[in-house]
């Protein structure tokens, strides 16, 4: 992690608090949906399954109903947050999700504790940590995947040196305002990381609010 990088929660995303220890993030109502259609091509009819950086845990009760057959690992870095994935993962009633785990994904060494995963999922990081991190986290998922296991990165990207939107520069901005190691990679450097870690790009999948999906495989 780079020193003296500031809590950004704050600004990355928003965490409201709820009832008991659920947090609630409006962006994850928002795109849940278009994510699972976007995956659907891509996910086995069974396996494991791994998400990095759960966040407020809404996500995972989504994905563990709309894939009945694969086991999710939730995880996170932030206490408040595997609270709020334990709460949300209990609520849904699913027998799919297993308990939250902590895991920091930009140290070297995690592969060996979650090896054997069919899918990774991440969602809405890369922006907020630095390229030596990002790259660290992708030799690693490379590593944890299964033979065919699949990689898919959601969240905002550079296309080259252009940003999709006055929206996206502005905040790019804001975050290298508080360290600036972090904010928005492009699409081709990601693919790059990927391919140097030994994966096949498959596919970008564009997505609402100029997100996209960055589709790798294990070969």
């Amino acid at each position: 992690m780079p020193p003296n990088r500031p809590n950004l929660s704050k600004i990355a995303s928003t965490a409201i608090p709820q009832d008991g220890h659920k947090l609630h993030a409006p962006s994850a109502l928002r795109n849940r949906d278009a994510i699972i259609r976007a995956i659907r091509p891509f996910m086995p009819a069974t396996g494991n399954a791994l998400e990095i950086a759960s966040g407020t845990g809404e996500h995972v009760p989504h994905y563990g109903a709309a894939f009945p057959n694969i086991l999710w690992q939730p995880t996170d870095i932030e206490s408040d947050r595997l609270k709020s994935i334990t709460a949300r993962a209990a609520e849904s009633g699913l027998g799919n999700i297993l308990p939250a785990r902590f895991l920091d994904a930009t140290q070297a060494g995690w592969a060996s504790a979650h090896s054997g995963q069919d899918v990774i999922i991440l969602s809405n990081l890369l922006h907020l940590i630095s390229k030596a991190e990002t790259q660290t986290l992708i030799a690693q998922a490379a590593l944890a995947l299964s033979g065919n296991g699949v990689f898919l990165i959601y969240g905002p990207f550079m296309r080259g040196k252009n940003f999709a939107s006055a929206g996206d520069q502005d905040f790019h901005k804001a975050l290298q305002s508080k360290h600036p190691e972090i904010g928005y990679k492009s699409l081709q450097s990601i693919q790059m990381m990927q391919t140097n870690a030994g994966l096949e790009v498959l596919d970008v999948i564009e997505m609402p609010s100029n997100n996209l999906i960055l589709v790798a495989r294990n070969k």
